[in-house]
């Protein structure tokens, strides 16, 4: 079977939301060549140093990579990833160089060529993403494993953005907690929060196909009697008290829905956004306030903001 490369060479700020059309578009994986990879420095306790070769990478911006099947909707489709990408222009979103260019792969090239950017990697104090190909021995008692495919839903977890995430539900989930997902992808962060010994997880995504995908991660990781996953808007029709709400989603998006998080959070409880940019930090900060939320932690890695807000 034939496969089509498509390459969107863009900026860091662009990652999510383009990763994110690219899957809704029909991709089975994203591949993200951020040349920042090559600068960073890894401390041990947060994964492994791997050999990167700079031959890889784009001297600037960030290429995201993914691979739909030669099909006679193909140019449609492209075209509708086109015309998504630069909407997003209508978010204040800097594309960059906003350049797509496509080539043809076979299958069995298409199959094993994003798995080398993908190993298993130590992502907080007790978290380990691992990749289900392979084959990885926890290094203390106390470590949390979650296996992900990140060819079956857009969302690795090794993105800055979850990263901050997993941290902050370490700091909020207690056992017996029940937490509310918005966004879910992957699952990712459900899968965690059941982990970390929530008594019930509740994941939403509006997209089908993300629904579908993390209901497998869900199975995979052994937590599908603690988490339950659904086609949802946000948090619409949902009334259920929770002890943490998370989101991993635009900025632009979670200032809308601040009122709706302060209704479902209890008194007291926890409501950690991420996926927010440098200079939107101060907007949904606002917006939290506005609804009765205290800022109680501000998180920063790399150019991405997460905040723990707690309800008075």
């Amino acid at each position: 079977m034939k496969w089509s490369e498509i390459a969107i060479h863009t900026t860091n700020e662009a990652v999510e939301p383009v990763s994110n059309i690219l899957h809704e578009a029909g991709a089975s994986g994203v591949v993200i060549e951020d040349p920042q990879e090559l600068l960073k420095e890894r401390e041990d306790v947060f994964g492994e140093i791997y050999q990167l070769n700079p031959a890889d990478y784009p001297e600037e911006g960030v290429i995201v990579k993914a691979y739909l099947s030669v099909n006679s909707f193909l140019g449609e489709t492209v075209d509708a990833i086109k015309e998504a990408i630069n909407n997003l222009l209508l978010f204040d979103i800097d594309l960059g160089r906003n350049s797509v260019s496509i080539s043809e792969v076979n299958e069995e090239e298409w199959a094993t060529a994003w798995k080398k950017y993908y190993n298993p990697v130590k992502i907080s104090e007790r978290f380990t993403i691992v990749p289900t190909w392979e084959n990885y021995e926890p290094v203390s008692s106390d470590e949390l494993i979650i296996e992900l495919d990140p060819g079956m839903a857009f969302g690795t977890g090794t993105h800055p953005t979850t990263v901050m995430c997993i941290q902050a539900l370490e700091r909020t989930v207690k056992p017996g907690d029940t937490v509310v997902d918005v966004g879910t992808g992957s699952g990712v962060l459900s899968i965690a929060a059941a982990l970390l010994q929530a008594q019930r997880v509740t994941a939403l995504d509006l997209d089908e196909v993300a629904v579908a995908s993390a209901k497998i991660n869900v199975k995979l990781n052994k937590v599908q009697d603690l988490v339950s996953v659904s086609q949802n808007n946000l948090l619409d029709g949902v009334s259920a008290a929770a002890d943490v709400v998370v989101a991993n989603i635009l900025a632009e998006v979670i200032v809308r829905f601040t009122d709706d998080v302060a209704k479902v959070v209890k008194p007291g409880g926890y409501f950690i956004a991420s996926g927010i940019i440098q200079p939107k930090k101060q907007e949904v900060k606002d917006a939290l306030i506005a609804s009765g939320f205290v800022i109680e932690e501000t998180m920063h890695m790399e150019d991405w903001v997460a905040l723990i807000a707690r309800r008075k």
